[in-house]
């Protein structure tokens, strides 16, 4: 880790032997120093294609876009780069067999609920709708174009693609059309609250 090394030890001094799920805790603390990492590369590039292009912006549309890229950046450190660091270090698998792709919608999900583990099963389902409401909410919100949501949830459906996608690809993960489903529906939540919330009044 190379920002967030000596507080992941802290907390990993303190409870890995009592949290149950600590993969999912080491998952998410090395996801969040990557993205620490890629968002500020992200930042510097940002500022300098602005300065090259001349282009004018505010301040507080460029905090949301910041926000915005970190959110994202995060989500695909969590689903795809799970096990790498630096992009160099990526290894693709392209004579994967599409037969390991689950195909069948719900099948797998319900066999998690039939599973012993309800962590499993809440969180491969309302866990992918959560993740991806703000997405939904975040595309209009950063866009200086009008998004409705017929846009916002089929651009929220290719990204959702490219991440199984690459999951596949990349051995990372496992290609589900119940990810697809899960993650669609929660762009449309977040689209919904947008409209809702803000998109009258903007």
């Amino acid at each position: 880790m190379l920002f967030l090394g000596p507080v992941y030890q802290l907390v990993q001094t303190q409870l890995e032997h009592r949290i149950n799920h600590w993969p999912l805790v080491r998952l998410i603390m090395y996801s969040l120093d990557k993205t620490i990492l890629y968002l500020l590369l992200f930042w510097v590039g940002r500022l300098v294609w602005l300065r090259v292009t001349r282009r004018r912006t505010t301040l507080g549309h460029e905090l949301k876009v910041v926000v915005f890229a970190g959110y994202v950046i995060l989500l695909l450190m969590l689903t795809v780069f799970r096990r790498w660091y630096y992009p160099w270090e990526l290894q693709f698998y392209f004579d994967h067999p599409l037969r390991d792709i689950n195909w069948t919608p719900l099948v797998e999900t319900l066999k998690l609920r039939a599973g012993f583990s309800q962590f499993d099963f809440w969180y491969q389902s309302l866990g992918n709708v959560v993740w991806f409401v703000p997405f939904g909410f975040g595309l209009p919100w950063v866009s200086r174009r009008r998004l409705g949501v017929p846009a916002v949830v089929g651009i929220s459906l290719l990204f959702s693609l490219l991440i199984e996608t690459m999951q596949f690809l990349l051995y990372s993960g496992v290609a589900d059309i119940d990810d697809l489903l899960f993650n669609t529906l929660g762009a449309i939540i977040g689209a919904l609250a947008y409209r809702l919330l803000l998109g009258r009044h903007r």
